[in-house]
């Protein structure tokens, strides 16, 4: 699907605040409210919108720590990294993992309350998981940025 300059708008809008009505999103992008909630539901229907969060403070609910995990796997085949995957979605703890290239096969981004819980899912849940052979944890000291809205503004328009 291509994004028009009304979808971008859209998209911009409800990424700064999901909880706008279907009335306050068409004004603010200059639609009327039924081709607004066509367009709105197309992009659900598409995936290109994924779903609606709450952006929650990590520390005030209690997980202060965050960890950037590389893991390294033995073996690259098919089996192998199906199992990784299977298993590394399963762990709550990790909030995001991509398989990267460099010295790493995959980076994980974990938050977790403190250290003892980090050395706890390390050595109970990490090193166990399929094919690892070899983890390097980053602990973050401070957050300069946190996750943000995607910059749809910079993306070249449609021709």
């Amino acid at each position: 699907m291509k994004l028009d300059n009304l979808d971008r708008r859209i998209l911009s809008a409800l990424q700064r605040d999901a909880r706008l009505t279907n009335v306050q999103l068409a004004e603010e992008v200059g639609l009327s409210p039924s081709p607004c909630l066509r367009r709105v539901r197309l992009l659900e229907e598409k995936g290109i919108i994924k779903g609606y969060h709450a952006a929650l403070d990590r520390g005030e609910v209690g997980l202060g720590l965050t960890v950037f995990v590389d893991i390294k796997v033995r073996q690259h085949h098919d089996e192998l990294a199906r199992a990784f995957r299977e298993e590394v979605v399963k762990l709550p703890e990790v909030v995001s993992c991509h398989l990267v290239s460099g010295e790493a096969d995959f980076l994980l981004q974990v938050v977790v309350p403190d250290l003892a819980a980090y050395e706890a899912l390390l050595q109970d849940k990490l090193l166990k998981l399929p094919g690892v052979s070899d983890i390097r944890s980053n602990f973050a000291i401070s957050t300069v940025k946190a996750p943000s809205a995607l910059p749809l503004g910079h993306l070249p328009h449609p021709g």
